[in-house]
């Protein structure tokens, strides 16, 4: 392993940085598209004002999925661990998102097929479903990382989950899918008064004022319970963080009120907070105002830093464990080799500029408003 230039402890920082960036890309991206899906059935109540939204969002969402392909791929191969401990233990959640998420191509390819009232309410309500599920449960399964998931590890690293779908909603859990529904909400929020017009865009605004102020007050209202009533994780002793992968090769003890211990000890991290709450109120002042490209930096900056606040409040660890907490999975013992993630490294170097490009190409090209006066200019539009 000495040659390769990067040391163990280094790469894994760097995967742990990179897994943030890719959930912070799709929550963006993907939360386009999220959002205005929550918000079609509200901003939109005619035929035409809901094929506007329709047309918004249709021809970008693809893209925006490679957010959420790259990070699932990310943690396959950076952190095999936190991938099988996930995704057996939040199975039937998983499966509600990807059921959720497949509603929306088919709402989009057939919701204009038929000529008919109740046919189209039928696929705007399930637009609405596919947007409002993944949000929500999004964030019950981040603030249940907070609660310690239900897993144990035997001898020989297999995982047992020995908890339910039902178990993971819990009241703060819940909390913490309300933040991440009104962050994503007011992101759709801004797409919408950004890009189109009339009535529209003028309840897009109210409903997006209304999202980042909720944003504000859950985020805030999460923060505290966190880091005063929740109980936390804490690595007992040293960890080797340039050893091989072996979570139960470390001891781990559950303290009370100690979520707040990373940000005592690096005063830096309350910048992540603080950039959630203020962009939350920034994005919310450019929606009052009609500051169309401001609304959707702040909302962005905003997810940013709420998504960033999570990740540092809880680092070491990404998946404790609340039944034992010894086989809580950390950055230092749940990631790939660390040939692996050298190899990963280069690759992501080398394609992720091209995954950049190719979407600003995209959003370049379908740049411009979406109006009722631009779909009968498209033969096309959905």
């Amino acid at each position: 392993m000495s040659a390769i230039p990067l040391d163990y402890e280094v790469l894994r920082l760097i995967w742990w940085a990179l897994l943030g960036v890719l959930l912070i890309g799709f929550a963006i991206m993907g939360g386009m598209d999220l959002g205005v899906g929550t918000l079609l059935p509200f901003v939109a109540r005619t035929d035409e004002e809901r094929r506007v939204l329709l047309n918004l969002s249709g021809p970008t969402w693809e893209g925006n999925q490679v957010w959420l392909v790259l990070g699932g791929g990310a943690i396959f191969a950076a952190w095999p661990a936190i991938y099988a401990a996930s995704f057996s233990g939040f199975y039937i959640a998983m499966i509600a998102i990807l059921l959720a998420l497949i509603l929306r191509p088919v709402g989009f390819k057939f919701r204009s097929k038929v000529d008919n009232p109740r046919w189209r309410s039928i696929w705007d309500w399930s637009l609405f479903v596919g947007g409002f599920v993944p949000s929500l449960v999004f964030g019950v399964a981040v603030g249940n990382l907070f609660l310690g998931v239900p897993f144990r590890l035997d001898d020989t690293l297999r995982t047992t989950y020995e908890g339910n779908f039902f178990g993971l909603l819990t009241p703060f859990a819940l909390l913490a899918g309300l933040v991440s529904l009104g962050m994503l909400v007011t992101q759709g929020a801004t797409i919408i008064a950004a890009r189109t017009d009339g009535p529209v865009a003028e309840r897009a605004r109210s409903y997006g004022r209304i999202s980042a102020l909720a944003t504000v007050a859950l985020f805030a209202l999460a923060g505290v319970i966190a880091l005063t009533l929740l109980d936390s994780f804490k690595v007992v002793g040293t960890q080797d963080v340039f050893g091989p992968s072996n979570p139960l090769g470390k001891s781990v003890e559950i303290v009370a009120g100690g979520w707040g211990a990373n940000h005592a000890a690096m005063p830096w991290t309350w910048l992540a907070p603080g950039l959630g709450v203020a962009a939350s109120l920034l994005a919310l002042a450019a929606l009052q105002f009609r500051l169309k490209v401001l609304g959707i930096l702040s909302s962005s900056l905003a997810i940013a830093g709420i998504i960033a606040t999570a990740g540092l409040t809880l680092f070491p660890f990404l998946m404790p464990s609340s039944i034992d907490p010894r086989s809580s999975l950390t950055v230092w013992d749940a990631s790939s080799s660390q040939l692996t993630l050298f190899i990963m490294l280069g690759a992501t170097l080398l394609f992720l500029p091209f995954v950049l490009a190719y979407t600003a190409w995209v959003f370049r090209v379908m740049r411009g408003p979406v109006t009722t006066s631009s779909l009968h200019r498209n033969p096309n539009a959905y």
